[in-house]
């Protein structure tokens, strides 16, 4: 069923998070994204599955606007967690095409995250030592990751650009680039993780250096009118760490550089305090990086998407009417509830019945714990 013809509630159906609205030439049609979450469901060298197929289908028919994918790896050596989907190889186009064609069904949208870890993950998981643009050691995992040599960003590069041009092969709408939380990207822009010297680090224009050069080369390969978003961090939490102001200093120069919109997020391992924080909130305190949002969305031209905790339709409503935020994402209600959006648009529910207890994030495929509870 194409859901954008069925009947919308009267006290929904004219809210702005029912509006459509673009990112580059892109339509979507409401303001409601999937935020890219880890799935554990893929093949253990990275193959994309029927489970993931059947998980984007059925967001697709529960009608959220835009969908973000799982971080996809885009070399072996930055493999972050079991299960985790590949995008490092010609033979995964295959496999990943079925994902946009299951979701293609409804007016949903799909773009895939691209991603590295860095220096969080282990020599186990990705085969080899990890990598980072300086040899700061990581504690959360007890180890210090090789720095990066020069060549070693040079290709780093064409990997992501690779992997962009696979996600297009493959039917994607677009993509985004996994530059929060600590991962390989995000610890370019960090000066607690950036203590380079040579043209790759030192200034906010070095360390930013790497993400434009792969939205140019995803421009130049894929064209211009292909999305190329980023999940950003805006703070990592730590004092020697990425400021908010710098981080919206960096945002400005990917979007002179072609970035087609944001997603603004913070928080590393490192600091303890990451983008999942755990337990409800108040209404007054749902949208924890939104207000870091707001302060992107004054300084950008760019669609700037919200996040952190949202939960209440109305309070989600406020933050884009407000102008604080262009776009709202969500991860973990998803997880509980595919037909959130259709729920809202319907106005079944008022908000969403995820408590955040975060035992969704199940090494054996993400689920709600919650849910297994629930009587028949």
């Amino acid at each position: 069923m194409n859901w954008k013809d069925t009947p919308m509630s009267i006290s929904n159906k004219k809210s702005v998070l029912f509006n459509p609205t673009r990112i580059g030439k892109t339509e979507i049609a409401n303001r409601f994204v999937r935020s890219a979450t880890h799935e554990f469901m893929a093949e253990e060298d990275g193959t994309p599955t029927e489970r993931q197929m059947q998980l984007f289908a059925r967001l697709a028919e529960g009608e959220v606007g835009l969908i973000i994918t799982g971080h996809a790896y885009v070399n072996r050596i930055g493999k972050a967690s079991p299960r985790q989907t590949g995008i490092y190889d010609d033979r995964f186009i295959g496999p990943l095409s079925e994902i946009p064609t299951a979701v293609h069904k409804f007016p949903s949208k799909i773009f895939v995250q691209v991603a590295h870890a860095g220096r969080q993950t282990k020599e186990k998981i990705c085969g080899g030592m990890p990598v980072a643009p300086s040899a700061v050691h990581e504690p959360v995992l007890k180890l210090t990751p090789r720095e990066m040599t020069a060549a070693d960003i040079k290709s780093l590069i064409a990997d992501f650009v690779q992997a962009g041009r696979r996600a297009k092969a493959a039917g994607f709408d677009g993509v985004q680039l996994h530059v929060a939380h600590g991962y390989l990207l995000s610890s370019f822009l960090s000066p607690h993780t950036n203590r380079r010297s040579d043209e790759w680090g030192g200034s906010a224009a070095n360390r930013v250096k790497v993400v434009i050069e792969i939205i140019r080369g995803l421009k130049a390969g894929n064209g211009p009118d292909y999305p190329v978003i980023a999940k950003w961090n805006s703070t990592d939490f730590f004092e020697t760490g990425l400021q908010l102001d710098e981080s919206v200093e960096m945002a400005e120069m990917a979007e002179a550089a072609g970035l087609d919109g944001v997603e603004v997020s913070g928080g590393t391992s490192e600091a303890g305090k990451g983008s999942m924080w755990p337990g409800l909130r108040t209404e007054d305190d749902e949208g924890y990086f939104v207000e870091s949002a707001a302060r992107f969305k004054k300084s950008l031209r760019i669609p700037v998407i919200g996040l952190g905790g949202n939960r209440t339709f109305a309070v989600m409503e406020r933050f884009v009417k407000n102008g604080k935020a262009d776009l709202i994402s969500l991860s973990r209600p998803f997880i509980r509830e595919p037909f959130l959006v259709r729920k809202f648009r319907l106005g079944e529910i008022r908000k969403s019945a995820c408590i955040s207890c975060n035992k969704c994030f199940n090494p054996r495929g993400i689920s709600c714990a919650e849910v297994k509870k629930l009587p028949d």
